[in-house]
């Protein structure tokens, strides 16, 4: 698995991020929670995200897709701002066919909040920042 390099929020360090981890990620500097952000695919899926010890936002999109584009970096900014409480994972439903058919993916980007291993939300369609936020801390909420 590859790891991710960060930059923090707070203090800018670079840090190591692994896309698993028995605990959340934080700076080695200032020790400020650093937004987890990786991707996933068929084979590496239940790792990742069903076992994750945080909450999961799951993206699941295509590279040819328009909204696709768009709600990624909306996604990510949400990623930032709950840093420490979520973990943003992208899935490219071309590279992970099983998992489409799971998720019964019909449209892309498909958005799924998952904590436990279970699905607590589920939207198709892209969306600004602040609404992603409030629907995937709603789902927290539930």
């Amino acid at each position: 698995m590859v790891t991710d390099i960060v930059a923090c929020t707070g203090c800018g360090q670079r840090n190591r991020v692994r896309p698993v981890a028995t605990g959340t990620p934080v700076c080695g500097k200032c020790r400020k929670p650093l937004p987890w952000i990786t991707d996933a695919g068929d084979n590496d899926f239940a790792e990742i995200v069903e076992r994750s010890p945080l909450p999961v936002v799951v993206d699941l999109w295509a590279p040819w897709c328009m909204p696709c584009r768009t709600v990624g970096p909306a996604l990510e900014q949400v990623a930032r701002d709950l840093a420490g409480r979520v973990k943003l994972v992208k899935v490219d439903v071309d590279r992970a066919p099983a998992l489409s058919r799971r998720f019964a993916v019909q449209a892309v980007p498909t958005l799924l909040v998952v904590d436990g291993g279970n699905v607590k939300a589920r939207q198709a369609g892209a969306a600004p920042a602040a609404v992603l936020r409030r629907w995937v801390e709603q789902a927290l909420a539930a």
